[in-house]
């Protein structure tokens, strides 16, 4: 669909192995034939995730600043069958959540009215539950509600199928070079999911920078403004993600205050998540609201 309304070449199966930013030039390998091509172009844009390559290239430049932060709690993914009459489960229509100090599980609704579980918790603890008999008892005094919506033979061989995954936030500044190159998404602004903005925040920068591109001639300045602008609002998301896993986990909320003031005390996931208000505002809000 996108080559036929868009005019957009897509190549599957090409790994960016090396890149000469300045001169738009990347080399890819083809992974199932390990032969490599060379391609140039007039901008390159590296949406290419957490561990960009594209990124990679921009740290080797002069005042390109970078930090990321892995924190001590990892993730690992369960499943949560449809019901027999082939119907959810669980209600739709909520994030469920297992809040449980220093740790939580959530599930979330899959189309198929099936549920992806989500066990967040420090990586030695989830080390520590290294057989069924510990797995079914951990589950039993944490989470036994789910058990009988789980399955214990799934539980079980979901949980061994794969190991926990690491999270971590990544800064950087700036996303653009020269007028040759940028990096948008998590190539720029990584953040740990408990806001679920990861993805929203990569088409705001999608929005941003072509906005951008149709205000000025000149893609030099574009590519600079998109630095200038996006950077704020993409350091605040990451801060409120991280800042949002206490919250979640610990249920802290201001309902009386929404309640009495609903035009004027938005709760900041509300903020966040269904208005267009910038996230650099969104978390200066909440300092406004911590103080109150």
């Amino acid at each position: 669909a996108t080559e036929k309304d868009f005019d957009v070449n897509l190549h599957f199966n090409h790994r960016l192995i090396n890149a000469n930013l300045q001169e738009g030039s990347m080399t890819f390998q083809m992974t199932d034939t390990s032969e490599t091509v060379v391609q140039k172009a007039d901008l390159i844009v590296g949406a290419d995730g957490a561990f960009s390559t594209v990124r990679r290239h921009f740290m080797k430049q002069p005042m390109f600043n970078f930090s990321q932060t892995y924190i001590e709690h990892g993730y690992l993914e369960l499943s949560m069958p449809r019901g027999q009459d082939g119907e959810f489960i669980m209600e739709p229509s909520y994030l469920h959540v297992w809040p449980r100090g220093n740790f939580m599980m959530i599930a979330m609704p899959n189309q198929d009215r099936s549920w992806t579980i989500t066990l967040f918790m420090p990586l030695p603890d989830f080390y520590a539950l290294d057989s069924p008999t510990r797995l079914l008892k951990f589950f039993s005094q944490q989470f036994p509600d789910s058990i009988p919506l789980i399955g214990k033979n799934r539980l079980i061989e979901d949980f061994f199928a794969a190991k926990p995954s690491s999270l971590l936030s990544i800064k950087c500044n700036p996303y653009h070079l020269g007028n040759t190159a940028i990096i948008i998404g998590d190539a720029a602004h990584a953040m740990v999911p408990f806001y679920g903005q990861g993805m929203n925040a990569g088409f705001e920068d999608c929005r941003l920078l072509d906005q951008l591109m149709m205000k000025y001639k000149n893609i030099s300045d574009a590519l600079e403004q998109f630095s200038v602008i996006r950077n704020s609002d993409a350091e605040a998301i990451c801060d409120l993600a991280m800042y949002n896993y206490f919250e979640v986990r610990t249920r802290a909320n201001h309902k009386t205050f929404y309640a009495l003031l609903p035009n004027i005390w938005v709760p900041l996931y509300l903020s966040v998540a269904f208005t267009n208000i910038g996230y650099r505002q969104c978390m200066d809000n909440k300092h406004w609201q911590d103080k109150v």
